[in-house]
């Protein structure tokens, strides 16, 4: 029986850890203690609690940003500029298969919808209401009232041109839709930069930057990249434009670049400030290896300096001899580095965000602190914000007076307070990755600060608001029964990462706020609570999808549509009007949210949709057989069961299935080792999966596929992108025993992130896989090899490369692959980060559609009749297309 009367306890994100449910299973997953923890400064004792420590947040977020990153970035840690303009360009070569995709997730996204609140596994009732996904850059249109631009971490660029109520994609077309910063230019041009650096690392890496001259009715092409490849493979956290001085600046994963705004549109932008290859300035020690070496965090110019001085934030979130604010007095040539004074250690300097006065009168910085992230896990250290400063004079040298702490904070109606939220999430605890502050344009003492929650100063940071809370689960004004919750509307989605403040002539001013459900607003003159969520018309489709699986809705009303998500549960999108069991599932059109948290693969029962498993993280599996729909307000019906293993090694997002020719007979699961449960739709608890195999310790399931009960699990361990024993293989039951099956010399050291097994084959021994990141010309690891779709015809003996002449235009193209389906009409479909594509013959591929946006796609699943492919996009929703 649940316990509902323990604490809830945040899952990533603005996500619930859930109750007693999944204590158990919770208890059981440890830190695998590679290479890639170790480098994010997290204690990596594999004896260590993943759940229930201090730092825990922080932690879990690094999990999801390994599961996307490492799979791309292994075994070297770095990818080579032009990585993905010469996949590009190799794809707009290539023949087309014909096909059109439409978008399957064009409804909005209710996460407080009232009937799926079951308390163990759903964030329903929180108050985030309508989420999209991760916002991490904003910009307004300082001339054409109402025009608001965001910036999707995956997603590409959206447009309003009503004050945000509704949005257009006007970027889908480029070759990389990660976006890292916008800005709008003197002229009137909106320039982006795509890499998202909320991470301050190459995890989300671009193509560099483009320049749309007139965005208020253009859409980005290629045609509009600015520079040559000088910041592809990068990510970039700003963009910033010295009017006075005749410059544009970008703070990138790889230092500060500059180009003349002047110069001509392929004009190379010029690196000025890299600390550790002595450029800019000399004498200063790097202290990491290359992959963490010369990150900028922030640049900004001083206003009032006639466009000379500028400020930059160079730091490793984990600390490196480089970490330090540098300013240059002559707009970019030459810089030195800052000696802070007053309340601001040098010797602590991390990822910081700097915000001036429009008069530059002050100097706001918010800051992490290297020292705090690295002994947080487990050491009683509840946040890593170093704390938020002020320099009076506007001087990178101070005097700093100290104006916020994570303490003071959290008494400042946060919902992070340890009696009220736990330990390990107080303010601050992610200072790594979710910071922004940002000063009102017309009140120097106005501040903004973005940690999880929303903050807001209206005296220069003597006191504090919190205005945009993590939730309302906790808070004296909270009850499960909505006629007896008295919260007001101070809530927002978690992880704040953009402000944005608009002043239109004969319009109220604003601030837009962006963070990993979406995009807010609110006047700046507002001091009652409540914000717009510009997410609630369903046309900001951000949505970062991990997995995607469907199932027909018993009345006949059509199919039902599930997803896991990054930072935003599992989604439901079931057909408007259908019901379950007597109730109604969807009465206003929307996709509501029955899982919250992190949402990892997905698992449906093709003949009944409202069947399904949900994966939270690391293999903690949970089973709903009603939708996950709750009868009563509250939701205190037990309707969503813990299931979970129990792995020891599972990764954040671990792959599960259901056996394809015996669906109801076996479902397969994959971490350390590999699972079978013949309970399936029947299970109750996690004693319902019983070991299969081994795969060794250190090592963890990257994919599984089982069909006629002929499993197969590759795997990868070490599975860090900069460690360079990096290690993958494949094992499977093919021939009755289980065993390691031997992979030939030229079969690529890099990440198998999909299995399929050829149905033509009853045998199960004809097997694909597809292998991901990119090839030894871009990836700097050691033995990266070419091919990305692999085949064996006799159950793992031998191996062929399918990829095809690399020099041919029908190849394969050189970008990460993620997934590989066979269609019910036999043919072989693999999605990539650059588009999903058909084998037309062995050795010979073609495009499936062009209308796809180039979000990475992630994972491939047939519709319940197998006439329709779905594809689930990191960054742009759900899309399908007929069977090819």
């Amino acid at each position: 029986m649940r316990d509902y009367s323990a604490r809830r306890r945040p899952r990533r994100g603005a996500e619930s850890r859930g109750r007693t449910a999944l204590a158990a299973a919770a208890a059981a997953l440890l830190i695998a203690g590679t290479g890639p923890i170790a480098a994010f400064g997290v204690d990596s004792d594999s004896g260590s609690s993943r759940h229930h420590e201090a730092g825990e947040e922080s932690h879990e977020l690094m999990e999801s940003i390994d599961a996307f990153d490492e799979p791309r970035l292994s075994p070297g840690g770095r990818i080579a500029p032009g990585a993905y303009a010469d996949a590009w360009a190799h794809i707009k070569n290539m023949p087309v298969k014909s096909g059109s995709w439409s978008e399957v997730t064009t409804s909005p996204y209710n996460e407080d919808a009232l009937h799926y609140r079951d308390r163990s596994a759903s964030n329903s009732g929180g108050g985030a209401g309508h989420s999209a996904g991760r916002i991490a850059a904003l910009a307004t249109d300082p001339t054409h009232r109402g025009v608001v631009y965001a910036g999707a971490a995956g997603g590409g660029v959206f447009r309003s041109t009503d004050d945000g109520s509704t949005w257009t994609p006007i970027a889908d077309r480029l070759p990389a839709l990660s976006v890292g910063a916008l800005a709008v230019a003197p002229d009137g041009s909106l320039w982006l930069a795509t890499g998202e650096a909320t991470t301050a690392s190459d995890n989300y890496l671009g193509s560099g930057v483009y320049r749309l001259a007139n965005p208020v009715t253009g859409t980005f092409s290629e045609s509009d990249k600015v520079g040559g490849t000088e910041l592809d493979s990068s990510s970039i956290h700003t963009l910033t434009f010295d009017k006075a001085a005749g410059y544009v600046f970008a703070a990138s994963s790889h230092g500060v670049f500059r180009r003349p705004l002047s110069a001509g549109q392929s004009a190379a932008w010029t690196k000025v400030l890299a600390p550790c290859a002595g450029i800019g300035i000399s004498g200063v020690g790097c202290g990491v290896d290359g992959h963490y070496a010369d990150i900028a965090n922030d640049i900004a110019v001083q206003p009032g300096s006639d466009g000379t001085r500028l400020l930059a934030n160079m730091a490793w979130r984990s600390g490196a001899d480089y970490n330090g604010f540098y300013y240059s007095d002559d707009a970019g040539t030459t810089w030195k580095r800052a000696n802070p004074t007053g309340a601001i250690n040098p010797a602590e300097i991390g990822n910081a965000a700097f915000a001036y006065a429009a008069d530059g009168s002050k100097l706001y910085v918010s800051m992490e602190s290297p020292k705090l992230l690295n002994k947080a896990t487990g050491s009683g250290v509840y946040s890593v914000l170093a704390g938020v400063y002020v320099s009076e004079s506007g001087n990178a040298d101070g005097p700093f007076k100290q104006i916020a702490t994570s303490s003071s904070l959290s008494t400042s109606g946060s919902a992070m307070k340890i009696n009220e939220i736990g330990s390990g999430y107080q303010p601050g605890s992610q200072a790594w990755y979710d910071q922004v502050v940002a000063v009102d344009p017309s009140d120097p003492n106005h501040v903004y600060l973005g940690l999880e929650e929303m903050f807001e100063s209206r005296d220069g940071g003597a006191t504090w608001k919190a205005i945009g809370r993590y939730w309302d689960f906790g808070m004296k004004c909270f009850s499960y029964d909505p006629a007896e919750n008295s919260c007001d509307g101070d809530v927002m989605h978690s992880d704040q990462h953009a402000l944005a403040f608009s002043q239109w002539k004969g319009s109220a001013p604003e601030v837009f706020v962006g963070n990993d459900g979406g995009a807010y607003a609110r006047p700046t003159t507002q001091t009652t609570t409540g914000w717009r969520n510009l997410n609630e018309s369903g046309t900001l489709r951000t949505l970062q999808y991990y997995s995607v699986r469907a199932g027909r809705m018993t009345d006949g009303s059509g199919d039902a549509v599930w997803g896991g998500l990054q930072d935003n549960g599992v989604s439901l999108l079931a057909p408007k009007g259908s019901t379950y069991q007597g109730q109604q599932l969807n009465p206003d059109g929307k996709m509501v949210s029955p899982y919250g948290g992190d949402g990892g693969d997905q698992l449906v029962n093709p003949d009944n949709g409202c069947q399904t498993v949900g994966e939270y993280v690391d293999l903690a599996l949970q089973i709903t057989n009603n939708c996950g729909y709750t009868a009563s307000d509250d939701g205190s019906e037990d309707v969503i069961t813990d299931i979970a293993p129990g792995d020891p090694g599972a990764r954040f997002t671990a792959p599960f299935s259901a056996d394809e020719t015996d669906p109801n007979g076996l479902w397969v699961a994959g971490g350390q080792y590999v699972w079978g449960n013949t309970e399936t739709w029947q299970s109750t608890s996690g004693a319902d999966w019983t070991k299969l195999y081994d795969l060794g310790a250190g090592h963890s399931a990257s994919a599984v596929v089982s069909r006629n009960h002929v499993t197969w699990a590759a795997w990868c361990g070490p599975c860090g992108s900069v460690d360079e024993t990096f290690g993958r293989g494949i094992a499977t039951n093919y021939g009755g025993t289980w065993h390691q099956v031997g992979l030939p010399a030229a079969f690529p050291n890099r990440y198998i992130s999909g299995l399929t097994i050829d149905p033509s084959d009853a045998s199960g021994k004809t097997v694909y896989a597809v292998v991901n990141g990119f090839s030894r010309h871009w990836n700097e690891g050691p033995g990266a090899g070419y091919g990305h779709v692999w085949k064996t015809a006799d159950g793992g003996k031998t191996w062929t490369d399918v990829s095809g002449d690399p020099a041919a235009s029908d190849s394969f193209p050189d970008a990460p692959a993620n997934a590989a389906l066979i269609t019910k009409a036999g043919t072989l479909v693999v999605a990539t980060d650059l588009g999903v594509f058909t084998s037309t013959s062995a050795g010979h591929w073609a495009r499936l559609g062009t209308d796809l946006p180039t979000a990475p796609a992630v994972y491939l699943s047939p519709s319940p009749d197998g006439s329709q492919v779905y594809v689930a996009t990191h960054g742009r929703g759900i899309w399908k297309t007929r069977t090819p």
